[in-house]
């Protein structure tokens, strides 16, 4: 994984009584850019205090983007000695031990389960082993029906802080809410150093913190997802988190027909009712899960995303836009 670059790039505005100024800090993580923005509002400009906002600014994004690499090495399910990799390499042999922050992630999956009526399963990543989606090949239904019978959340056992996957084979993966969850973890980590204005992007999957110094919303634009260097829409958002799930971030297209990586866990096949649904709620955790479930709800969404009393922009198969924002 390539270090985080230390640059910071600022960008100062002249207000009527102070000067803005905002401190941008890139980096790579969890296999997407990431950034991490963090504004001010002074009144001092000499060339020392700036270097020392500067400078507080930069070791307060480095503590950050610390957190955001520790929740990665933690929880990816590509590294061996991760949490996940242990308790996937013991399917159906033993039960595994888990600490009080996995053990809380375990819960929030179990409620996630249960609110979208069993189509958010973490079991349910078995699933990448039959679909590559940077070859246009389809899976055999053989293959479908053998990786699903390894989708079932509800046949775990976990009790006394012990998980146990009973059949081997089986694993467990955090990616349907792992980024926004880092997302979320870094913003604790920039408020604990009084960072009071700006956010936390981990590829789309947004944390504000607060609004700019200047007490404007921050405009969040939102991706065509079929024009994707063009923005379809501007959210503005002072506080909370934001999360996009879509069709176009990871795909094919075979015979004029478009498979996404988004997958339903009982068919085995991706979805197809909506191109993009971006979600804002008090928590990017929230947002996220938000949107991956009212993909896999499918036309349903709508009514799910009322009932989770959410804002939410939304583009449909045919290219309608709906939103409650």
């Amino acid at each position: 994984m390539r270090a985080a670059r230390k640059l910071a790039f600022l960008d100062s505005f002249e207000t009527a009584y102070s000067v803005m100024q905002i401190f941008r800090f890139s980096f790579s993580a969890m296999a997407c850019r990431c950034e991490i923005v963090i504004g001010y509002e002074v009144t001092q400009t000499s060339h020392d205090a700036q270097h020392e906002l500067q400078q507080s600014a930069q070791n307060s994004a480095q503590l950050a983007i610390a957190e955001v690499r520790r929740i990665e090495a933690k929880y990816s399910r590509y590294r061996p000695e991760s949490v996940i990799g242990v308790i996937n390499q013991a399917a159906g042999k033993k039960p595994i031990d888990c600490d009080a922050e996995t053990w809380t992630l375990l819960e929030y999956a179990d409620t996630l389960y249960r609110s979208s009526g069993g189509l958010f399963d973490i079991t349910a990543g078995v699933l990448r082993r039959a679909w590559n989606f940077s070859h246009a090949t389809l899976p055999t239904e053989q293959t479908l029906v053998e990786l699903c019978s390894l989708i079932d959340w509800s046949s775990l056992e976990r009790q006394d802080q012990q998980i146990y996957l009973p059949r081997q084979g089986m694993e467990l993966d955090f990616g349907g809410f792992g980024k926004e969850y880092a997302a979320d973890k870094a913003a604790v980590v920039l408020q604990a150093q009084q960072v009071r204005c700006g956010y936390v992007n981990l590829g789309g999957d947004i944390r504000v913190l607060g609004p700019k110094p200047d007490q404007q919303a921050w405009q969040i634009g939102i991706q065509d997802p079929r024009c994707t260097d063009q923005i379809i829409a501007s959210i503005a958002i002072e506080r909370g988190g934001l999360a996009t799930s879509g069709d176009y971030q990871r795909f094919f297209e075979l015979d004029g027909r478009r498979y996404c990586h988004i997958v339903h866990p009982r068919t085995g096949w991706p979805v197809e009712h909506w191109r993009s649904i971006t979600v804002i709620a008090p928590l990017t955790t929230m947002a996220g899960s938000c949107t991956t479930i009212g993909m896999l709800k499918q036309e349903n969404c709508l009514d799910f995303l009322h009932q989770a009393g959410v804002d939410y922009l939304a583009i449909d198969h045919t290219g309608q836009l709906h939103k409650n924002h």
